[in-house]
């Protein structure tokens, strides 16, 4: 199981160097159901991983031109300062037995991956339908106007949900560019790989102070995640990215369906 995680650990760097948004979903369930890792502690490991690996796909975006730092800065701050207070003070405020269902005692741990359950169905929706496509990359620039208090309650709402279970986000992040910033779709998912770095990074340092984490295996998995989306890169130029997309949505709707059932019934 430790080698099929390994490998595992490469293939969402590669899923997020493909599809960009819902790339890094499948983290928490590989370090919960491969590597053993308790969930609390998986969702600050995935915040690590997720943020490592998009600030690493988010240089060659940069690179080419379309991360658009102005966006980054409005969206990311009350994202940021949301995904910290989730996980400074929320996250260890839940009690370890937050209630009963039947005769199945909800466990915070059990409640979290529930959660997680249900933004993978949400994310697996999102990517199955689809979104505008992008002609060979390349858009006419637009005037770019702000809805500043969407983008403010957008902010807050993905930077909640990823402190809580630990998710980049991007499948939310990158339609909110599109609709409350104008952005091109191009520069939207680049400008989501730096707005999904920074602040899983910082909601990562607001589980210093309460958890103890197991670096060698953070490090692996990342080193892993980040080899892993160096080849996504390369091999999106190569294959159809909203066919891959929709074939992945797929996939993790399946899955976020198995780890309802899971928790549910055969804890």
């Amino acid at each position: 199981m430790i080698f099929v995680g390994y490998l595992a650990s490469a293939l969402i760097g590669i899923a997020l160097g493909l599809i960009g948004g819902g790339g890094s979903i499948l983290t928490v369930p590989v370090l919960v159901y491969l590597f053993g890792v308790d969930p609390v502690p998986a969702t600050a490991y995935s915040l690590f991983i997720v943020g490592a690996t998009s600030l690493v796909g988010a240089i060659p975006k940069y690179r080419e031109g379309v991360v658009n730092l102005k966006t980054a800065v409005i969206f990311g701050i009350p994202s940021i300062l949301a995904v910290y207070a989730t996980r400074a003070w929320l996250v260890p405020q839940i009690p370890a037995t937050v209630g009963h269902m039947g005769n199945l005692v909800i466990t915070k741990a059990i409640l979290l991956m529930i959660l997680f359950a249900l933004l993978m169905v949400f994310a697996s929706i999102s990517m199955i339908r689809g979104g505008r496509s992008v002609q060979n990359g390349e858009e006419k620039p637009v005037e770019q106007h702000f809805n500043y208090p969407m983008i403010l309650l957008e902010g807050v709402v993905v930077g909640v949900l990823t402190g809580m279970v630990g998710a980049g986000g991007g499948f939310l992040i990158i339609p909110a560019l599109v609709l409350f910033s104008g952005l091109p779709m191009k520069q939207a998912v680049g400008t989501s790989l730096l707005i999904i770095a920074a602040k899983s990074l910082f909601g990562f340092l607001g589980d210093l102070s309460h958890l103890e984490l197991n670096w060698s295996l953070l490090g692996t998995v990342s080193a892993l995640a980040i080899t892993g989306i160096f080849i996504g890169n390369r091999l999106s130029r190569q294959i159809d990215g909203e066919k891959l997309k929709k074939a992945f949505g797929w996939f993790v709707l399946v899955m976020g369906i198995y780890i309802l059932v899971k928790e549910l019934y055969f804890k």
